[in-house]
């Protein structure tokens, strides 16, 4: 452990020693001669006792002195040992929730038992689903983006003086040789089409950066929007003057957080200079003042632009939330193989709202009624390359009702394999006022539930598994309405 570390296990270990033996802050300042705001330092980890305190700390409270300055935490406050051990804390800038280490470390700590139960579950939980190092700080980004709508204003900035730095006419479609230009002149990039082909074992990868000799290695068959992204992303990472990154796309492995979280801003800054949020915002104001929605000129849109379907669904939770002020809304990835019965959410995001589904491990089925499967289903039984189609989805059982606008598309480097992105807006009378379409008669409505197993549709003719979920719920319920009835006659 660090010296940080060791500073709050002793100030944990002195804390619960006091409040065992009943004693307040002044009670033991009286009891040892030591000052209470020195003694409540060291208690919130920011003083370690010098060799003779800790000898009157433990004379005084009749605690050995080996006791004292062990590492060792007693059952109670063992999970925070953990916590600290496994450098979680570390790796993840609390500072962006508004959290500082020491004060979670307080909250915990006043509240033991009840707490370190808590999260010893939560550690029991991600175990039990897998849910290692990787996913944590892949959620901790989600949740970022979460507390603030999903809409980075000191970005978006940036992205504006890069464009007036480099006088790039955003009105029209950025283009991948714009892009690359300024790589090489400006950031001395060597870039280099043909060497990823060479290796068969590379699989999906896109594009390496080799950072020594600024080398960047791009796969030779993407399309131009996938290229366009990746040469954004690198200037990203340079304008932003960003050090702790990665340097694959799609990544392979990463060791900080930093490195996850500057992957996203990076992310960010490339879908708002290639979709720029005025020109954005002023045709999603056309496609939403119009009483019938056109899909056509919706597609249109989301071809005007020289970016993927996936960047372009991503730039809408973005700009609703900010300029529309639509916050409750949810993006969702899903991805399908070809004659295959299962569909993965690979990339979810979630904002202000408790929006169904969540991506799950007790390997459940998606509802087959959601437009985010009958695109990847539509597509992958024609020869189009890409499929569009929208949806009113009621959750009869949750009470509510989402407008769904869902995309599929070929995945380029996976034969046989599709993937649909969707974006999903609740339905209330907010939104009823910015959308004038949502009352068009040619949008189907349809019953929706969250997974086959928790749906309570009995004429569903997708059902893929029945309600055992729902089934043992009602069971229960019955159980304990006869459980009642016994007691009051009882």
């Amino acid at each position: 452990m660090d010296e940080e570390d060791i500073k709050l296990i002793f100030g944990l270990k002195l804390r619960q020693i006091r409040t065992d033996k009943n004693l307040s802050l002044f009670g033991l300042s009286k009891l040892t001669g030591l000052s209470k705001s020195y003694l409540n330092e060291i208690e919130h980890g920011k003083k370690y006792p010098k060799p003779d305190k800790i000898f009157t700390l433990s004379e005084k409270l009749d605690i050995p002195y080996d006791q004292m300055v062990s590492l060792k935490l007693d059952k109670n406050l063992a999970p925070i040992g953990e916590i600290l051990k496994s450098k979680i804390l570390k790796e993840i800038p609390l500072e962006l929730f508004g959290i500082k280490e020491s004060d979670l470390i307080d909250i915990v700590s006043n509240a033991p038992a009840k707490v370190n139960a808590f999260i010893s579950t939560i550690i029991e939980i991600a175990q039990h689903y897998n849910f290692g190092r990787e996913s944590f700080f892949l959620a901790s980004v989600r949740s970022y983006q979460e507390a603030n709508n999903n809409y980075f204003d000191n970005i978006e900035q940036k992205v504006l003086d890069f464009v007036k730095s480099y006088q790039i006419n955003i009105g029209q479609s950025i283009s991948s040789n714009e892009l690359e230009e300024i790589l090489i002149e400006e950031y001395n990039y060597s870039i280099k089409n043909d060497e990823l082909d060479k290796h068969k074992d590379l699989d999906n990868l896109r594009s390496v950066f080799i950072p020594k000799s600024l080398t960047l290695l791009v796969a030779n068959d993407i399309d131009e929007s996938q290229r366009t992204f990746i040469y954004a992303k690198e200037i990203a990472y340079n304008f932003l003057e960003i050090k702790e990154r990665l340097y694959t796309f799609p990544w392979i492995l990463f060791e900080t957080f930093d490195q996850v979280l500057n992957n996203f801003y990076a992310s960010y800054f490339a879908g708002a200079l290639i979709i720029p949020r005025k020109n954005l915002t002023a045709k999603i104001k056309d496609v939403f003042k119009e009483p019938i929605f056109y899909k056509d000129s919706f597609e249109h849109i989301t071809n005007e632009f020289n970016a993927s379907p996936e960047s372009f669904y991503q730039r809408l939770t973005n700009i609703l939330p900010k300029e529309f002020n639509i916050k409750n809304l949810f993006f969702l990835r899903f991805t399908h193989k070809l004659n295959d019965t299962k569909f993965h959410l690979t990339k979810e995001l979630h904002l202000a709202h408790q929006h169904a589904p969540r991506a799950n491990e007790s390997d459940e089925h998606y509802c087959r009624r959601w437009v985010s499967l009958q695109v990847l289903k539509d597509l992958s039984k024609s020869n189009e390359n890409s499929k569009f189609d929208l949806q009113i989805s009621n959750y009869e059982n949750e009470g509510v009702q989402y407008l769904v606008l869902s995309t599929a598309t070929k995945d380029p480097f996976k034969e046989n394999k599709f993937r649909s992105i969707s974006i999903g807006l609740l339905i209330n009378k907010q939104l009823e006022r910015k959308i004038k379409f949502l009352k068009d008669p040619n949008i189907p409505t349809r019953n929706v539930g969250v997974t086959c197993e928790r749906c309570a549709i009995t004429d569903c003719e997708v059902r893929q598994a029945p309600p055992k979920v729902l089934n043992r719920a009602s069971k229960n319920k019955k159980i304990a309405a006869i459980v009642q009835q016994l007691n009051d006659t009882y």
